[in-house]
């Protein structure tokens, strides 16, 4: 007999136990005895371990510095900002920081740059890149991806390398940090470390360099553009052979977007020479290059010095909103245990009654 669809039982799921819903389950029956200890030790744990991020946190050291430039602010950044503002991109300038330690600044420390107001996390710009570019296909590199319009072809029509506005906003801010040990002495300059910022896996397996042309990666570029915003090509990123082009430590760690308006990205580390145990005591300096304009949307530059822990950086939410979960745990046993006390005294009169 043929099959047809009106055939009885022809569209019936076969007879198993998994298209048949006769699969074991467990289904727990939570009774006070279960759901109050549950509570009581879920409150315990998250207050214990609130309580030992809060600690951490707050016993980790941190210098921050806002450099935007806004009237009134401490420093002299505000003539940079003031020359940004009718430029685009605006010119060449220098600001500094000065800052004094009257005891040592524990080590390990990390100098971040943070921006305020600057949504990496806009759909239209968090896809204008394209992976395939920045991994080192040859055939990528002279046909960008759709997705990096209007930064896909610069003049002439020349593929730009790397397309997409999240290469072409690049953070071009730099810093040098000096420090002077006694009055009148002289700045010494503090060697600051901008190897492996990056996620290892960022650096050595998304993205990749194309194959050098007779053994130069300037070859392997020729026939593209920089993008419009950038003053020079991505095989000029650094002078070190190994840290230039895709593979750069600081353009990677840029290309990793970030979740929230206001977030810091790692610049450097301080663990060489006389300072890998931390800053010593004594008067800083630390030379701002402003490059990066941020006041046209109305968003704010800082620079920061801190320390980690085993939690990581400095964050005091983590600890409260681990505290605050663990009192509301155990708030609400208590609240179910007064109800179910309550509650089981009257039923068991109910039952006398009975």
């Amino acid at each position: 007999m043929p099959w047809s669809a009106t055939t009885p039982g022809a569209q019936q799921p076969d007879n198993t136990a998994f298209t048949q819903q006769r699969l074991p389950a467990w289904q727990p029956l939570l009774s006070a005895g279960i759901a109050l200890p549950l509570f009581f030790c879920a409150g315990v744990a998250f207050i214990g371990l609130g309580l030992g991020l809060h600690y951490s946190s707050h016993g980790l050291r941190e210098l921050a510095h806002d450099y935007t430039g806004d009237a009134g602010a401490a420093g002299n950044c505000s003539l940079c900002a003031a020359a940004e503002q009718d430029r685009a991109p605006p010119r060449r300038c220098w600001c500094s920081w000065h800052f004094s330690l009257a005891e040592r600044f524990p080590g390990p420390v990390y100098l971040y740059y943070e921006l305020s107001n600057f949504y990496q996390n806009n759909r239209r710009y968090g896809v204008s890149r394209d992976d395939a570019q920045l991994s080192g296909l040859p055939r990528a590199l002279r046909h960008p991806a759709n997705e990096c319009a209007p930064f896909q072809y610069g003049a002439g029509g020349r593929p730009v390398a790397p397309c997409g506005a999240i290469a072409n906003s690049l953070f071009n801010d730099s810093f040098s940090l000096w420090h002077r040990r006694r009055a009148g002495g002289p700045y010494v300059r503090v060697p600051l470390d901008r190897t492996g910022i990056a996620w290892w896996t960022d650096a050595h397996v998304k993205f990749r360099n194309p194959p050098p042309v007779n053994g130069s990666l300037a070859l392997a570029f020729r026939g593209t553009a920089p993008p419009p915003d950038w003053p020079r090509p991505v095989y000029e990123l650094s002078a070190d052979p190994d840290d230039t082009g895709f593979v750069n430590q600081a353009f990677v760690v840029w290309m990793r977007t970030a979740a929230l308006p206001t977030f810091r990205k790692l610049y450097a580390r301080i663990r060489q020479g006389n300072y890998s145990a931390g800053l010593p005591r004594g008067a800083y300096r630390l030379n701002i290059t402003y490059n990066y304009p941020v006041r046209a949307f109305g968003g704010h530059k800082r620079v920061v010095l801190t320390g980690i822990s085993w939690m990581g950086g400095k964050n005091p939410f983590l600890g409260i909103a681990y505290l605050v979960v663990g009192s509301l745990c155990i708030l609400t046993g208590f609240v179910m245990l007064v109800v179910y006390i309550r509650y089981q005294d009257q039923d068991d009169e109910d039952e006398d009654e009975e």
